[in-house]
């Protein structure tokens, strides 16, 4: 290979960034403290809705977690989600000792098919936890009319998709009880590991903040800062080791002022993409509905019956020049544990199973250059024979 490997995803780290880290470090706050309840206010700013409390985790599955434990969800309860997911959204309702119902995708879209959830209700129902997969929204006003229809709590998996919006407002602002929002090494913004749970509810906002650290009813940060000796605190529950480190937050105040161009330069991104895609036996991703904001966390397409060859090789081809690209997702349903928990087979998702063998998910991050995305387009030609 005579070119530099272009990896699959690589985060954005500028000297905004390290200039935060170093003066958190000299500060001598490092773990849960200043900047972790600034990054939570910036957040809030961020989505523009003042009515919404931020809780700062260090990931998106604890976030996940913590929502659904504040809402009560437990033994005997089941939660209606995606099997075109990773395991992570899942899960969390495991943690729980509650059971997981799994439905198909939209074929178009690849999120969760809203007539596949209402089919999937049942007595034991109590959450839908939708995805947004990919950066672009999942179709929540329908999602939502379900929830209110049969009185069930919505969380949604926003790991992929900030900024995203769903029918002109922000994902984070829209009606369900929780949101949760990732920032993971490879998502639109990073921490390194970390996550934010956003909601309304004053009730699951207090609990969250509890059962983040320790079941504790008052933080590290108000006891060790107060003026008057504070050292006394109670364990209200068996809680957990969730809280996100100042270090982290550092990061996520600088990448949050970013977070627009971050999602500019990947729609550019995308759109180069599709212009080099045209008239290749592929299937791009969908757009989003007009007026509204696709992160674009991933690009994945998907291979047409004409293409000629298996999606494995075509991802092997990328690799011999120099191409790193992935798989979002292999389905729940594909996986040991879920597969055999629940007895789950490739017919009951078509959709799932038939974009899983031909899609393969492409670079897109804000690190590539023009050129590196004309390598891309150059590369995928090559692997169709084009």
């Amino acid at each position: 290979m005579t070119t530099p490997f272009l990896p699959f995803a690589l985060p954005e780290i500028g000297d905004d960034e390290i200039a935060e880290v170093v003066d958190t470090l000299k500060s001598g706050w490092v773990t849960t403290g200043p900047k972790a309840a600034r990054f939570e206010r910036d957040f809030v700013a961020f989505l523009g809705d003042p009515s919404l409390q931020a809780v700062a985790v260090n990931s998106a599955t604890a976030g996940l977690h913590l929502a659904l434990e504040a809402l009560g969800i437990g033994p005997g309860d089941e939660v209606i989600t995606t099997t075109h997911t990773f395991t992570a959204t899942a899960e969390v309702v495991r943690y729980l000792g509650a059971d997981v119902r799994l439905v198909d995708i939209d074929p178009a879209t690849l999120n969760i098919d809203p007539a596949a959830v209402e089919a999937a209700v049942g007595p034991r129902t109590k959450a839908i936890l939708p995805v947004h997969y990919g950066g672009l929204a999942a179709d929540m006003a329908a999602i939502l009319g379900i929830a209110r229809r049969h009185g069930l709590k919505v969380v949604e998996d926003a790991a992929h998709a900030l900024p995203t919006s769903c029918g002109g407002a922000l994902v984070g602002t829209l009606a369900s009880d929780a949101t949760v929002f990732s920032f993971y090494a490879n998502k639109t913004i990073t921490t390194g590991e970390g996550g934010m749970l956003v909601t309304r509810d004053d009730a699951l906002a207090r609990r969250a903040r509890v059962m983040r650290l320790h079941g504790m009813n008052r933080d590290a940060f108000d006891r060790f800062t107060a003026k008057v000796p504070s050292w006394y605190y109670e364990i209200v529950a068996p809680g957990f080791k969730y809280n996100l480190t100042d270090i982290a937050a550092a990061l996520g105040l600088q990448q949050l002022k970013k977070a627009r161009a971050f999602q500019q330069r990947r729609a550019a991104i995308a759109a180069a993409y599709d212009a080099g895609f045209a008239g290749l036996p592929l299937q791009v991703p969908p757009q989003p509905l007009p007026g509204d904001l696709h992160a674009w966390h991933l690009y994945p397409v998907r291979l047409a019956d004409a293409a000629g060859v298996a999606r494995d090789r075509f991802i092997e081809r990328l690799f011999e020049q120099g191409i790193g690209c992935s798989v979002h997702y292999i389905p729940l349903h594909l996986h040991p544990y879920w597969r055999e928990r629940y007895g789950l087979q490739p017919a009951q998702f078509p959709h799932s199973q038939q974009a899983y063998e031909r899609m393969a998910s492409l670079p897109i991050y804000t690190r590539m250059s023009d050129a590196d995305v004309q390598r891309v387009v150059a590369a995928v030609r090559a692997a169709l024979g084009a």
